[in-house]
């Protein structure tokens, strides 16, 4: 990226040139000691400001404050929210000491830097003094020195042949060190300096903004985010909220419902269980008489199948369901259970064996081999009880579980081993206690999993699920789906800038976890808090390691964007990915390596080598453009449109309409985008 140096400058001129430069500044360093800002000041401009700052104040070489001073008022940036604080490695240590941990407190990356205005060091210098400035607490280490000919640049670029990718930014002053401040992007400095015009240079050979900036990008735009885009409904809360609904006796109301493939086939699957659906906007009126009423439209002896769309979250909800309603007399004794699309190829693991505890039996139709699939037959009864079975196989078959098990006239208890996808059971327990079904649970796990309540750590959930129990309207609004805004969170932190209405960020969606991966690789996120709007903007991106076994739809855009982060990531949860709307693991890595993108995938981690997208820019790195596959797979339909923002040509994907499993809107919403 290209930071801005600004200084001389007031707080309102500052404020004004962050938000009508043209071009846009991406990132700027405030020279505190040289604006005339106070600590109020300060704190206000670093509270306020959604682009990523650096905070610097200066004594030793060109600087002008006192130790005390720059102590002060980089305290102030860092407690306002700085991204971003540069402390010369000359400064006293116990301030060092101090800064780094209100640093560590919060959030902001320490630059430790050093300057050598009088010309360029031995090489054995330099690296000493990098390896200074990492010892004293540098996240970044910054080494810049004057030059006075070719061979001082080239000795002073040489820390980057030792140093990590994304950790360094090294180049040279003067005229003879112009064209470093450029390359060192190449190199995977994740950050250069401009001036704001020819006559504002912070030091000698600074570039203005606006030449570095064509000289980097060219006629390339960044995204302006200056539309809010609505975000849909989550399909996860949707379709269990619709399903539950079918089961209350009487009318619910639910509230910001989002059409798609998915929640139209819960839909029709509630109509089929009896209920009166009516679709009005973006409001859902589900009514079902049946339970109370004889003479209701209720399901009957008659009803011998279920089609279940092309959802395989519906699928397993209803497999459970259909065996209790079976058992109460509602269904008949054998019910099959089908779909479409890609559904009929994704295997149902552990759906037999499991299922075959509660002593139901769950068949596959025809002549299928191996594992079980849809079209398959359920043949009840659902009986109460105490069980243990694996989570390995995800969640949906044990959200299906805890949905019907409450209808039984018996007690059972869950103890779920090695439990994946976990925020998606608490999920459907938040569903549930709205339409009057109570659940307890507790969580297991290390005494690191009790200090940080991290699922990723947890090793085991026991439910307790009292029978008899009966579902009730409800009334209330389905919340945004983050794995929808995932792909448009992905596109601003790489390429500009978005805003999105319709999230809670105190969700239980566990692809709430992109905001979490976001900021662990350097995005600037933030959110207003008068209307709740979230804007992800570019910052400097660096390598980062996650799990998604919890969230293993966000594969795909969280892939796409370790493309763009300096260095090697590594995504766990691979094996995850086999039994998806695609063999999701290997559509990506092949995608990936189409691309041009180093990526490889040993056991359950993928990981992925990324360059900053100004590397790949003046490089001629760009993602290879071109035909590819959706693999018929939402995700990787979006996540390839996305990733049609970093490559070098036109990126054509073969299947679009597949997206309309999930988000039919997305391309609507993604042509606006760049407004």
């Amino acid at each position: 990226m290209i930071c801005v140096t600004i200084q001389n400058k007031t707080l309102e001129e500052i404020f004004g040139l962050l938000e009508n430069s043209i071009p846009s500044v991406q990132m700027a360093e405030i020279r505190l000691d040289r604006c005339p800002l106070d600590i109020e000041g300060i704190e206000e401009l670093f509270s306020y400001s959604d682009t990523p700052l650096i905070a610097t104040c200066r004594v030793a070489g060109d600087g002008s404050g006192t130790w005390e001073e720059t102590e002060s008022k980089l305290m102030a940036a860092i407690e306002a929210g700085a991204a971003f604080v540069d402390l010369e490695i000359e400064a006293p240590k116990e301030i060092g000491k101090r800064l780094r941990r209100a640093c560590n407190e919060h959030g902001t990356t320490m630059i430790r830097s050093c300057h050598f205005f009088e010309g360029v060091p031995s090489e054995e210098t330099l690296f000493e003094t990098a390896e200074r400035c990492k010892k004293f607490g540098g996240e970044v280490i910054k080494v810049v020195a004057m030059a006075k000919d070719d061979s001082d640049v080239e000795r002073l670029m040489s820390l980057y042949d030792k140093e990590p990718i994304g950790r360094l930014v090294a180049f040279a002053m003067g005229e003879a060190g112009k064209n470093s401040r450029i390359s060192c992007l190449e190199k995977g400095a994740p950050f250069t300096y401009a001036a704001l015009s020819e006559d504002e240079a912070a030091a000698p050979g600074q570039w203005p903004y606006s030449k570095m900036t064509e000289k980097v990008y060219g006629e390339r735009k960044p995204l302006p985010g200056t539309k809010i885009l609505g975000m849909p409904s989550s399909k996860s809360f949707a379709q269990r909220a619709i399903i539950a609904a079918a089961l209350a006796d009487g009318t619910s109301c639910l509230g910001g419902y989002s059409s798609c493939g998915d929640n139209e086939a819960a839909l029709k699957v509630a109509v089929a269980l009896g209920a009166d659906v009516t679709v009005e906007g973006t409001a859902v009126t589900v009514t079902n008489r049946s339970l109370s009423s004889p003479k209701g439209q209720g399901p009957s002896q008659n009803l011998s199948s279920l089609h279940m769309g092309e959802s395989g979250l519906l699928t397993r909800l209803m497999i459970p369901l259909v065996a209790a309603m079976q058992s109460g007399g509602t269904l008949p004794k054998i019910v099959d259970i089908t779909g479409e699309g890609t559904l009929p190829n994704r295997p149902l693991k552990g759906a037999t064996e499991i299922m075959a505890r509660f002593g139901t039996v769950v068949r596959p139709l025809g002549d299928q081999a191996g594992e079980l699939k849809v079209p398959l037959s359920v043949q009840g009864p659902l009986l109460p009880g105490k069980n243990d079975i694996s989570g390995k196989d995800g969640s949906q078959l044990i959200s299906g579980l805890l949905m019907a098990l409450p209808l039984l006239q018996g007690d059972s208890t869950i103890h779920v081993h090695d439990p994946k996808s976990i925020p998606y059971m608490f999920i459907t327990i938040d569903v549930l206690r709205k339409f009057g079904i109570r659940i307890g649970s507790e969580m297991e796990g290390d005494e690191e999993f009790m200090e940080n309540q991290d699922w990723s750590l947890c090793t085991g959930v026991t439910f307790k699920v009292k029978g008899g129990q009966k579902y009730i309207p409800a009334s209330f609004d389905i919340e945004g789906d983050w794995s929808a805004a995932a792909n448009f969170l992905v596109a601003g932190a790489v390429f500009g800038k978005v805003q999105l209405s319709g999230l809670d960020t105190s969700s239980l969606q566990a692809d709430i976890s992109i905001m979490d991966i976001l900021m662990e690789a350097g995005a600037s996120l933030s959110q207003m808090d008068e209307t709740g709007v979230i804007t992800a903007q570019r910052a400097p991106l660096r390598a980062f390691d996650t799990d998604l076994n919890n969230c293993p739809d966000l594969f795909p855009a969280v892939s796409i964007m370790a493309a763009f982060c300096n260095g090697e990531s590594h995504i766990l949860g691979f094996k995850r990915l086999a039994s998806k709307e695609s063999d999701r693991g290997k559509a990506i890595l092949e995608t990936l390596g189409k691309m041009g993108v180093g990526a490889h995938a040993e056991g359950d981690c993928l990981t992925i080598e990324g360059q900053t997208l100004e590397s790949r820019l003046l490089k001629g790195n760009l993602l290879k453009g071109g035909n590819y596959s959706s693999f018929h797979d939402h995700r990787m339909a979006m996540a390839l449109t996305v990733a049609s923002l970093g490559a070098d040509s036109p990126i054509v994907i073969d299947d679009t309409a597949c997206v309309a499993k999930s988000f039919p809107a997305f391309y609507d919403i993604w042509g606006s985008i760049s407004e």
